[in-house]
C-alpha cells in the first residue's frame, strides 16, 4: 500500500495543472493498457510510451506501476465518497450506491480487467476505507447518537456489506 499522508488530513490545496495533466495521462494510459493486457504484463515503459511521458517524470510522481494504479483508485473513491456531500444529498443517504453501480456498469470492461489483474481485493479494501469514513461523517452530521467506536464499527460493516454486494454484480 502507499505510504502517503491521508488527503483528508491535509488542507485542501489545488493541484498544479501540469501535475494534474501528467497524472491523468499516466492513469489513463494504465487504464487503457489494463483493458488489453494483464497487470503483471504491463511495464512502466508501456505506460510511458502510451502516455508520452518521460521516465524521470513518472518517478517524480510514483514509485512503480502499482503505486500509479492505487493512486488512481484512491482518487476515484475519494470522488465517490464525497459525491453525497457535494450534492447536498439527504443526510440519511449514507452511500452513493446508484452512482457507483452506474459507474461499474459503464466501466464494465475496465472492472473486468481489474478483476483479472487480481488487484480487486486491494481496490475493495481502499474503497471500504473511503466509504466507511464517509459513512461515519454522514452518521455524525445526521445527528445519529452513537458512541464513536460503535459508529466506526457500523460504518465499516456497512461499507463492507456494500462491497460484498458490488462484488456479486460483476
Amino acid at each position: 500500500m502507499r505510504a502517503k499522508k491521508s488527503k483528508a488530513a491535509k488542507a485542501p490545496q489545488k493541484t498544479d495543472r501540469r501535475i494534474a495533466r501528467t497524472r491523468n495521462l499516466l492513469g489513463d494510459a494504465l487504464i487503457e493498457l489494463l483493458q488489453q493486457k494483464k497487470f503483471d504484463d504491463i511495464t512502466v515503459q508501456d505506460v510511458l510510451d502510451r502516455a508520452g511521458v518521460g521516465r524521470s517524470t513518472f518517478y517524480v510522481h510514483y514509485r512503480d506501476k502499482t503505486d500509479l494504479f492505487l493512486s488512481d483508485v484512491e482518487d476515484f473513491f475519494e470522488l465517490c465518497s464525497g459525491l453525497l456531500k457535494k450534492h447536498n444529498a439527504n443526510p440519511k443517504r449514507l452511500l452513493p450506491v446508484q452512482e457507483v453501480f452506474a459507474h461499474i456498469r459503464d466501466m464494465r470492461e475496465f472492472y473486468a480487467a481489474v478483476v483479472r489483474s487480481r488487484k480487486i481485493h486491494e481496490v475493495q479494501a481502499l474503497g471500504r476505507g473511503f466509504f466507511a469514513r464517509s459513512i461515519e461523517e454522514r452518521l455524525e452530521s445526521a445527528g445519529v447518537k452513537l458512541e464513536p467506536l460503535e459508529r466506526s464499527a457500523k460504518a465499516y460493516a456497512l461499507a463492507g456489506s456494500f462491497f460484498s454486494i458490488a462484488r456479486l454484480v460483476d
